[in-house]
């Protein structure tokens, strides 16, 4: 939660809503508390589903209560459609109850998006005096107070219920002053035209991947600053498992953290990418303990790297995804836990049914050679395995390969 966590807590500072582009925002809070008007403010008209609004399309009415279960079924209907389609959308209604909110959030997580939760968290004497100011329908005292308690009762535990980020408006200035910033997701880097070294699993062979950078052109800077960049300014994607039954998994996690830091690489997550990162957290996995004491040795900064890595990349105008495991079409640029565990772990079959546009570059199968099906690509030629380490160079698709 931000600014006002607390309520009655007094804001120090304008609140900075920060909102992915792809998102369900809830808008949650009395009538009266100025939900619509902070819509209209910050939002495009096509993005805000209102429940009154609704409730009027459906019996040309607002104040036909009968019409409510309707709206909200047309409500859900557009929403849905809405985040099939990548748009943002907001819902403008009451949401004060745990039970208003779980149909939306399940609509998130249908779609594999996140969902944000904006809470107008206002007096109700304050909510009651604007409702009565208004022309037209009014919603009552008694009505508004009802909703100001369902809301003061489920506010404690509305960040434990699935929303992504939970911002607390707490007075009118808060309110007046937010600030909505939109966001790409850590998945979306269409922008990024590159050009680009898709590097397949390294599996802590240091060696290899120092020996695939100079092929590539790399310049390998000197310990303890360590990194390596390109003259030509091009940039390595590393697809995961950094780690692995190699040696020095802790020198391939500090050469690609620098690498990182300087701009020069970029790295999705692999499942042992993930269990090293639980790891550290306290919760070691089997196949991952010989790589524990290495990445401990690293400090924090290994695990805050694990556990920042995104679960795939859509680069190059859509043109490049690189991703450990797999992905479908569908799910390209979305950021879900169901997401995450696809990307990580893969699906069976997957790429002789990926139809997307896009080359998908990916590893976590071992094969003899970089291998081909359709529009993807596995790069993990077995390096640690006794096979090598492969990098695909894109946009020219060619593949250069050195022993792993």
């Amino acid at each position: 939660m931000t600014d006002a966590d607390l309520p009655g807590r007094k804001p120090s500072r304008a609140v900075r809503i920060e909102v992915p582009r792809l998102a369900l925002v809830v808008l949650v809070g009395p009538a009266g508390a100025g939900k619509t008007t902070f819509a209209r403010a910050h939002f495009r008209p096509t993005e805000v589903l209102s429940s009154d609004g609704l409730r009027a399309m459906v019996s040309d009415r607002e104040g036909d209560l009968s019409a409510t279960a309707d709206a909200f079924q047309a409500l859900h209907l557009l929403a849905g459609l809405r985040l099939r389609r990548r748009r943002l959308t907001v819902v403008d209604a009451v949401s004060a109850r745990p039970a208003d909110r779980r149909p939306l959030l399940r609509l998130a997580a249908e779609h594999d998006c996140a969902a944000v939760a904006v809470v107008f968290d206002l007096a109700a004497e304050l909510c009651v005096e604007r409702d009565r100011g208004r022309g037209g329908r009014t919603v009552g005292e008694a009505v508004i107070r009802a909703q100001r308690q369902a809301l003061t009762r489920s506010l404690p535990g509305l960040g434990e219920e699935g929303f992504g980020a939970v911002h607390v408006l707490g007075s009118p200035e808060t309110v007046a002053s937010a600030v909505v910033r939109r966001v790409a997701l850590p998945v979306e880097r269409r922008w990024d035209g590159g050009p680009f070294d898709v590097i397949g699993e390294v599996r802590g062979r240091l060696r290899a991947l120092q020996d695939l950078l100079e092929r590539l052109g790399y310049r390998l800077a000197p310990e303890p600053d360590g990194g390596a960049a390109h003259p030509e300014g091009r940039r390595a994607v590393l697809l995961g498992d950094l780690a692995g039954p190699g040696a020095d998994g802790a020198g391939v996690l500090r050469l690609v953290m620098a690498m990182t830091a300087q701009g020069s690489a970029l790295c999705v997550r692999g499942d042992r990418d993930d269990e090293l990162a639980a790891a550290l957290r306290g919760d070691p996995a089997p196949d991952v303990r010989d790589q524990l004491a290495e990445a401990r040795a690293l400090g924090p900064r290994a695990h805050r790297f694990l556990e920042g890595l995104p679960s795939h990349l859509v680069l190059a105008r859509g043109a490049l995804v690189a991703v450990h495991a797999g992905i479908s079409a569908e799910l390209l640029g979305r950021d879900s836990p169901r997401v995450t565990t696809v990307c990580l772990r893969g699906e069976p079959g997957w790429a002789g049914g990926y139809r997307g546009r896009a080359l998908v570059v990916h590893g976590h199968e071992p094969v003899a050679g970089p291998s081909w099906r359709g529009r993807t690509l596995d790069l993990d030629t077995g390096c640690g395995l006794g096979g090598s380490l492969t990098a695909l160079r894109h946009p020219e698709l060619e593949l250069v390969a050195v022993p792993g």
